[in-house]
């Protein structure tokens, strides 16, 4: 990580992505500082996802400089190569809408597969932490089980645990609750709120507005692959400028409140 501590920990200029003539990400420009939350919202298809996805390779940006712990990631829209790039992974935890758990190995395996793998932490050391990740997600007693026993609320929270083995600087969530039915969603945005109260940096995609307005230090507004307004919960939930976001966020309340 850089030395410079006024240096944002994520800082994106200009970021540009195209998928053929679509045209889904257009002169992103966002900074986040060591410990805050960003909560990304917008409609669907305003290209929230694919913004994360550049954060970590995932997708490759084609415009743009983006540094992440003080390393470049994307230099004038040129990707570092891989060991750059896997270096920056390992700084760089992702919980997807999908748990992508291994259904062959147990939890525990799963939680220490990358650490001994790709970090070389010796098989004590990554199964004791493995564990008390797992108590702190509120799963200790579910290690030695397979996730195909586990609930969908579960498997989340061991994906996250899964992401948080490798001790990352950042933590990227995309949607994490969306595929999950709705009486789970809970026990995980609490897991959420619980890292975000302990000083965790992260960047959130998500539907849960509630969840936004509690944990959020920044609410970043997506529309068509540009960001349209940003600034604090009270402000993008209680004044937006942009009638964009006005009519986004009624029609996203109005559907909360039918619930």
């Amino acid at each position: 990580m850089s030395n410079n501590v006024n240096e944002p920990i994520v800082s994106v200029r200009q970021l540009a992505k195209s998928f053929g003539p679509n045209r889904v990400l257009s002169g992103i420009d966002i900074d986040v500082q060591p410990s805050q939350v960003i909560v990304v919202i917008g409609p669907s298809g305003s290209g929230k996802s694919t913004f994360l996805r550049c954060l970590n390779g995932l997708e490759t940006a084609e415009e743009g400089t983006v540094r992440i712990c003080g390393h470049a990631l994307v230099d004038n829209g040129r990707m570092i190569d891989e060991n750059g790039l896997n270096r920056i992974r390992k700084d760089v935890g992702m919980v997807f809408q999908s748990f992508n758990l291994f259904p062959h190995l147990t939890v525990l395996q799963n939680v220490t597969l990358a650490p001994r793998s790709l970090a070389r932490v010796s098989a004590a050391e990554a199964d004791a932490q493995a564990r008390a990740l797992l108590a702190k997600v509120g799963l200790g007693h579910k290690a030695d089980v397979y996730p195909g026993t586990l609930s969908g609320g579960q498997k989340q929270r061991v994906a996250i645990a899964r992401a948080l083995a490798m001790r990352p600087q950042v933590m990227l969530f995309d949607e994490p609750t969306s595929a999950l039915d709705p009486e789970l969603v809970g026990e995980v945005l609490q897991v959420m709120q619980a890292l975000a109260s302990e000083g965790m940096t992260m960047l959130i995609v998500t539907h849960e507005m509630n969840f936004a307005r509690d944990v959020a230090d920044t609410v970043v507004v997506m529309d068509h692959g540009s960001v349209i307004e940003a600034g604090p919960p009270a402000q993008i939930f209680g004044a937006p400028r942009e009638a964009r976001t006005r009519s986004f966020l009624q029609a996203v309340l109005s559907r909360e409140q039918a619930v």
